[in-house]
């Protein structure tokens, strides 16, 4: 296994779990990497750039699961078998979740086949990053400045249904998942941090379930010679996701979405003049 390739993973990863949960677009970065690294390499060409984009996304997604351990035991109802349980004190329910969870998966299931199609271009990524932008300046302007929903356990099931609603413009590449749920979820009355927790949460089943059915079809790269790729850019996105998340999380309610929506507009300019000027 060629050294270079192994670092070319882990770079991969590191771009990965960097964007996948910050409101900045993943989906826009790698179209930066695709070009830079994966189309220039044979390797990752053959053995399947798009299954180890899939790989390295699951490293992210076991990255909110560590973060928020103690909620997904409770969440599943499993907190009867652990001593970290926050059951007792938590008032968001799965069926919360799986209401934020319902209008994007309706969606995604109806048009999954349009999207990879016709959706997946530089153009309708700037397109993504910029209108997304806008809207977290607007969430920022418009939002309110004392929310009543301060934490995640004060989420309502219409906000949950209504920042599913939001979740739907991240079917739109480049639009960004946790861009489009934080804006909504802020608007709608929610912390910026209440409205990141209930983001990440919901995040991890409608993701691992995307990421799963994509690998079980994909399953044919993964070969032996693939895996050392694999893995290091599964454990590089893992780490650096991890990093990333708990970062993000002690932040946001100071920062709040400007600077990630300033970040996008110059992401914008930057892939429109490397790659279509």
């Amino acid at each position: 296994m060629d050294l270079l390739i192994l670092i070319k993973a882990i770079i991969l990863g590191f771009v990965e779990g960097l964007t996948e949960f910050a409101p900045v677009s993943s989906t826009g970065h790698m179209i930066i990497v695709d070009d830079m690294w994966l189309k220039s390499e044979t390797f990752l060409t053959v053995h399947g750039a798009n299954t180890f984009k899939v790989v390295i996304q699951l490293g992210s997604i076991l990255a909110v699961v560590v973060t928020f351990k103690d909620r997904f035991i409770d969440l599943l109802g499993l907190g009867r078998f652990t001593k970290k349980s926050v059951q007792k004190q938590s008032r968001l329910k799965l069926s919360q979740v799986i209401v934020g969870l319902i209008p994007a998966g309706v969606l995604g299931v109806l048009f999954n086949d349009y999207i990879d199609d016709h959706l997946f271009s530089t153009k309708t990524v700037l397109v993504g990053l910029v209108i997304g932008a806008i809207l977290m300046i607007l969430a920022d302007i418009f939002g309110s400045k004392n929310p009543r929903t301060q934490t995640v356990d004060q989420v309502s099931y219409k906000q949950a249904f209504i920042v599913g609603l939001f979740q739907c413009f991240s079917l739109w590449p480049g639009f960004s998942r946790s861009g489009s749920t934080i804006s909504g979820g802020v608007l709608m009355g929610m912390s910026h941090r209440a409205a990141a927790d209930f983001t990440f949460i919901m995040a991890v089943p409608i993701m691992a379930g995307a990421s799963l059915l994509s690998l079980l079809k994909n399953w044919e790269y993964m070969t032996i010679d693939a895996l050392p790729v694999f893995i290091a850019g599964f454990i590089s996105a893992f780490i650096f996701a991890l990093i990333s998340i708990r970062f993000f999380l002690k932040l946001i309610n100071k920062i709040k979405l400007l600077p990630f929506a300033i970040y996008r507009i110059v992401l914008a300019i930057i892939i429109y003049l490397l790659f279509l000027s």
